[in-house]
């Protein structure tokens, strides 16, 4: 299969960290996010909103928030597609919108076709006021064990332009979450790339509406595993889905 063939060549680049990696700067760099899932449903449209905010000992650093609202449909059975637009606020700042990102999702194999499902994230960000912007592709992985599941995205980054010094970054994201009920399912997440490295408790769920309305949110409190991880990062999320 040509799809898993891409799945793995992607797996396997992420982890060898081919090419060479160039150092930014560190300051404003947060890579809690969200952990995505490898599925895809036919006809499927939502309205997204996420919310990121950190609080660290250093003032440059301390009260940012990121925040990006976006909308997204099914092309077909097996491709998502999904345009935001990306807001901002750091200590000197107000919040402002300053990027947008255009991302599409391919669910690469049927779910329970294997012992792990799999799926493909390309995306796209670029911003508003300075020539710099990012491609990256993620591998999606998730496994079931009765009520525990496990999702990994792991994948590599590449940043350009010419108000930024061009760099190549790989990551690795992780949860594991407990499916106690649809509207509560507790878990851990992992996060970790070129200067984050944090864990914590997550909990999600899901309310549904009539016919194909269903709301789903997510919140999680990440602590640091190393000095350039902000002291604390709260992330939320809340999808309409219709």
């Amino acid at each position: 299969m040509r799809s898993k063939r891409i799945a793995v060549a992607v797996l396997l680049s992420a982890l060898s960290g081919s090419g060479q990696v160039l150092a930014d700067n560190p300051l404003h760099h947060n890579g809690v996010g969200r952990i995505y899932d490898p599925y895809v449903q036919a006809t499927e449209k939502e309205l997204e909103f996420r919310s990121l905010y950190q609080w660290d000992d250093s003032a440059v650093e301390d009260g940012v928030m990121y925040q990006r609202l976006g909308y997204g449909f099914s092309v077909n059975d097996r491709v998502f597609a999904e345009a935001y637009a990306i807001a901002s606020r750091f200590p000197d700042k107000s919040l402002a919108i300053e990027a947008y990102e255009l991302e599409a999702k391919v669910q690469l194999t049927e779910q329970g076709e294997y012992n792990a499902d799999w799926g493909l994230l390309v995306e796209y960000e670029r911003e508003l006021s300075e020539s710099i912007a990012e491609i990256a592709a993620t591998l999606i992985s998730t496994r079931q064990w009765g009520d525990w599941v496990g999702t990994v995205n792991v994948g590599l980054e590449y940043e350009f332009g010419s108000d930024i010094t061009d760099e190549i970054d790989r990551y690795l994201n992780a949860q594991w979450r407990y499916r106690y009920s649809p509207a509560l399912e507790p878990g851990v997440e992992f996060y970790a790339d070129e200067y984050t490295r944090g864990i914590g408790p997550v909990v999600a769920g899901t309310v549904r509406g009539q016919g194909r309305r269903k709301w789903t949110w997510e919140a999680g409190l990440i602590a640091p595993l190393n000095d350039t991880t902000p002291d604390s990062t709260f992330r939320f999320l809340l999808e309409y889905e219709f």
